[in-house]
């Protein structure tokens, strides 16, 4: 069943990838009225909800427009970890590699785990490769790929990855996030802006996903569509180096 949700799921996934990069422009800059055009696209019954007012906030005296920005590149990049997250909970409750993890031989969680008590078997070195390559990914965006772009509080679009470009010719190959044979180079604008509305959506509905499984493992019968594939979980899915590591044994 959680393999035929992957499969639902894969059905958007074009969806799921960063906007292209392209020349730097900072005339993007989006206010609250351009949210609530966007919100009626996104959702034409809900339209746009703000029950906290974050959109007329000013965090971090930088102005109302930076404000927006940031949330609105939070919440795609929320949104495409949890289609990350969303697809990879339902592969791993199926599957895992068949080949060893470590060099020393170990095997792959066992999928009779779930696939948050697997995470909890990966070893700490692992762990922390996979967290070093996340934090460099972030140090990227932040820098705006080197100057490439600008920063999303100072007009960059929402959720445009910067290209590996100047990284790939100054130092090592490297391909860009997204759409790395330029396929999407003749995709019309009509077609991109709709796209990109399906991954705020899909990112949305992913959030609600990855979260309905682990409170479903987690506590038994809250959420009732999942108690019958369910796997119960003791742990906790928020300390992702728990029994391994912590900041408060130094």
């Amino acid at each position: 069943m959680k393999f035929s949700l992957l499969v639902s799921t894969i059905v958007g996934a074009s969806a799921f990838a960063p906007s292209k990069t392209g020349s730097p422009n900072t005339a993007l800059s989006e206010s609250k009225a351009d949210l609530e055009a966007l919100a009626a696209k996104l959702n034409p019954t809900v339209k746009f909800y703000d029950p906290l007012s974050l959109a007329d906030q000013d965090f971090w005296a930088k102005g109302n427009e930076a404000t927006i920005g940031w949330l609105r590149q939070s919440e795609i990049k929320h949104g495409r970890i949890a289609m990350f997250a969303f697809v990879g909970y339902c592969v791993q409750s199926n599957f895992v590699f068949p080949w060893p993890e470590t060099l020393a031989g170990a095997a792959h969680p066992s999928v009779d785990l779930s696939p948050e008590a697997q995470w909890d078997a990966v070893p700490l070195g692992a762990k922390w490769q996979i967290f070093a390559v996340i934090s460099m990914l972030e140090v990227w965006d932040e820098c705006g790929g080197g100057g490439q772009v600008p920063h999303y509080t100072k007009g960059r679009q929402p959720g445009k990855y910067p290209s590996f470009k100047p990284f790939a010719d100054a130092v090592h190959p490297v391909l860009d996030l997204y759409d790395p044979a330029g396929f999407s180079k003749k995709m019309s604008d009509e077609k991109k802006e709709s796209r990109l509305r399906a991954e705020i959506n899909n990112g949305r509905l992913a959030m609600l996903g990855i979260f309905g499984f682990l409170s479903a493992d987690a506590v038994a019968g809250s959420v009732p569509a999942l108690k019958d594939i369910a796997i119960p979980y003791n742990g906790n899915p928020m300390v992702p180096f728990e029994g391994q590591f912590s900041y408060f044994n130094f």
